[in-house]
């Protein structure tokens, strides 16, 4: 079987074909701003891979030629050259390997996350400003943009719980591989004693719901709660009750936003997480038809942890799903998890 085959390059040139037709259409620009920024997008992501693909096919061609040259010639030093740019070859191929097994309906999409306090009180909030530092490190090194839509701040130090989107091509892709229970060991800073302590974090990811999928509520199921958003205090109090908490009574999901300069905006960033949080529930509902309930569950249930992170007595970052461990928890925690996403989307892939 080809790489080409493997790749689908002909469906991704008929995908970026039908987005660029529909983008030269004269009323293009006037359709709704999340549907011109998602086909936007998804063209960039659909012509980077169409490039990408193009370009390194060209080089082993390129390298191949080179090498029956450089044969006939007996020229040593032109294959060990060839041999380096093989080497390299091979990494981009590798690379592009990773992109394919980002095939599922909802990986292109944007995500939204949210990290919430577990077991362990004021080391427990301060695990959750930790993670989200390691997220938003990640980020920036991809070049996907965050927001934080909610927030809590700790009791004393730290961070109870926090949302935040994140917009870039295939974030949810990768980002999935983060959803569940993330678990931490280390000598507590906040204890006078220096008692080894383990803190839990839930992290929940989902795709940020664009217009091509329809999810209906009505108006009267929801239950709107307006509240003064919370703040660093003195001249930055809200004096007005801008932010928003909705409650969707059908199925009791509860979501809120408050980090918006209007009650509107909240408003409309706290019905796009309620629709993400009912697609997500609907999608459940498929998948516990192919699987039993426990299964589905166990990754966000307390004390079945996807990850731990030790600090002491030793260093380690283990990945509990895919056995994958790293020594230096420093770059781990710096963002450095692009291994743990690919041993994660790799083992999806082979268990099908």
């Amino acid at each position: 079987m080809s790489s080409e085959v493997i790749f689908d390059v002909a469906g991704q040139k008929q995908a970026l074909d039908k987005i660029e037709k529909l983008m030269v259409q004269p009323d293009f620009w006037q359709k709704d701003q999340d549907e011109i920024s998602r086909l936007t997008q998804e063209r960039a992501s659909l012509r980077d891979q169409v490039d990408t693909w193009e370009a390194l096919q060209g080089e082993a061609e390129d390298a191949g030629l080179l090498v029956q040259m450089a044969e006939e010639e007996d020229d040593a030093s032109t294959l060990r050259e060839i041999r380096r740019d093989v080497d390299r070859l091979e990494k981009n191929v590798s690379e592009l390997e990773f992109r394919s097994l980002l095939g599922e309906r909802d990986d292109k999409r944007n995500a939204i996350v949210a990290i919430n306090a577990g077991a362990g009180g004021t080391e427990a909030q301060d695990w959750v400003e930790m993670l989200f530092r390691m997220y938003t490190r990640w980020c920036e090194n991809k070049d996907m943009k965050t927001r934080v839509i909610d927030f809590l701040p700790g009791d004393e130090a730290g961070i109870k719980n926090i949302t935040f989107t994140v917009s870039g091509p295939y974030a949810y892709g990768l980002l999935k591989s983060e959803h569940g229970i993330h678990r931490m060991v280390r000598i507590s800073p906040f204890d006078a004693t220096g008692r080894r302590h383990t803190s839990f974090a839930s992290v929940s990811v989902l795709p940020e719901i664009d217009t091509d999928i329809n999810i209906t509520i009505n108006e009267s199921d929801l239950r709107i709660d307006t509240y003064r958003a919370s703040g660093p205090g003195g001249q930055h109090v809200n004096k007005t009750s801008s932010a928003v908490r909705i409650t969707h009574n059908p199925t009791g999901i509860v979501v809120q936003c408050q980090n918006e300069k209007s009650q509107h905006r909240n408003k409309e960033m706290a019905m796009k997480v309620l629709k993400a949080k009912l697609y997500e529930r609907e999608t459940k509902k498929r998948e516990q038809k192919k699987q039993e309930l426990h299964e589905n569950q166990q990754d966000i249930a307390w004390g079945s942890q996807i990850r731990s992170y030790v600090f002491n007595p030793y260093q380690m970052v283990k990945d509990h799903r895919t056995h994958l461990d790293e020594g230096n928890v420093d770059k781990v925690m710096d963002g450095d998890i692009d291994m743990f996403m690919d041993a994660y989307l790799r083992m999806k892939s082979k268990s099908g």
